[in-house]
C-alpha cells in the first residue's frame, strides 16, 4: 500500500478487518489497513442463508476479509459484507496483507541496517519496490532469485539493493518446483549432429521468466533428459511443453523424428 494517507477505501475493495464488537444485529470491524477506521458488517451481509447466531459465522477478535458497501467519508464509517466475498478472493487477499505485513517488517530491518528512520525507508526505496512489483515482499523474493539487479532496475541504490538482498537471502526461502522428462531425437542425415544441436537451442530459448530455466542433459542417443525448474507447477508444465515442441519440430523438420515421455523422477 501507498505511504500517502488513504482515508477510506474504495467501493467494492476487499480489505482486512478485525471483528472488535458483535451485537445482535451484526458486528463491529476495525480495518487493519485504513488506520483502524470502524466499519460495520450488517447481519444481511455476513451469510447468503438465514443466520440465527451470528457467532456461528464470525467471532470476536477474528481477522477477515470483507467487501465495502458503501461509504461515509464525513462520519468515517463504512458498510461492509462477507457473504459477497468468495473463498477464493478471500484467500488471495490474506496472502496480499500477509506478504505486505512481511516486506514491511523486513524493509525495517534494512532501515536499521542503513541507520535511518523506517519512514525515511519506505520513501527512499520501499514505494519504488511496491510500484514494480507490488509489494515489497514480492520484489524481495525477486531478489531472491536474481540477485541485485531487479532492484537496481528500478532506480534502488547500490547500497540499499545490497543490504535488501542480504536481509531478503537470510529470511526468505522462494519454493520452486522441478518436473522433468525423457525426449528421443534422431536425425539420420548427414548433418543430424547440427540438427540435434538446434533442436536443443530451440528447447533452451523459449519464452519464460528470468527465474525460470530450462536443461537438456545426454542420458544415452537418443534419450536426452529435459528438466524445467519454475516457481510452480503450472508455470513449469507450460515452459516444458513449449521446450518439448520446439525440440521436435526442429528435428522432424529436417526429416528426424522425435518422442517425449515424461518421467516423475530421476533417470
Amino acid at each position: 500500500m501507498s505511504s500517502e494517507q488513504v482515508l477510506l477505501p474504495e467501493l467494492g475493495e476487499l480489505v482486512v478487518a478485525t471483528v472488535v464488537r458483535i451485537v445482535p444485529y451484526g458486528a463491529y470491524v476495525t480495518l487493519d489497513e485504513y488506520n483502524n477506521v470502524e466499519g460495520l458488517l450488517h447481519i444481511s451481509e455476513v451469510s447468503s442463508g438465514w443466520v440465527r447466531n451470528i457467532r456461528e459465522h464470525i467471532r470476536e477478535g477474528q481477522k477477515t476479509v470483507l467487501k465495502v458497501l458503501r461509504r461515509d467519508p464525513e462520519k468515517m464509517h463504512v458498510d461492509l459484507s462477507l457473504r459477497r466475498v468468495s473463498e477464493r478472493e478471500k484467500k488471495d487477499k490474506l496472502l496480499d496483507w500477509k506478504q505486505e505485513n512481511r516486506g514491511r517488517r523486513l524493509l525495517n530491518m534494512a532501515a536499521e541496517k542503513m541507520k535511518v528512520k523506517p519512514e525515511e525507508a519506505y520513501q527512499k526505496v520501499g514505494i519504488l519496490i511496491e510500484d514494480k512489483f507490488g509489494n515489497i515482499y514480492r520484489g524481495l523474493e525477486r531478489a531472491v532469485v536474481e540477485g541485485e539487479e531487479p532492484f537496481l532496475k528500478v532506480g534502488v541504490p547500490p547500497e540499499w539493493a545490497l543490504a535488501l538482498l542480504e536481509i531478503a537471502k537470510s529470511k526468505i526461502r522462494v519454493r520452486r518446483v522441478q518436473i522433468r522428462g525423457i525426449l528421443h531425437l534422431t536425425c539420420p542425415t548427414a548433418n543430424g549432429v547440427e540438427v540435434l544441436r538446434e533442436s536443443f537451442s530451440k528447447a533452451l530459448g523459449v519464452r519464460k521468466p528470468r527465474n525460470a530455466q530450462v536443461n537438456i542433459y545426454a542420458v544415452g542417443p537418443p534419450r536426452y533428459r529435459i528438466e524445467v525448474v519454475a516457481e510452480n507447477f503450472k508455470q513449469a508444465e507450460r515452459i516444458l511443453d513449449s521446450a518439448v515442441q520446439a525440440a521436435i519440430e526442429a528435428v522432424t523438420s529436417q526429416g528426424g523424428e522425435g518422442k517425449f515421455t515424461r518421467r516423475n523422477g530421476q533417470e
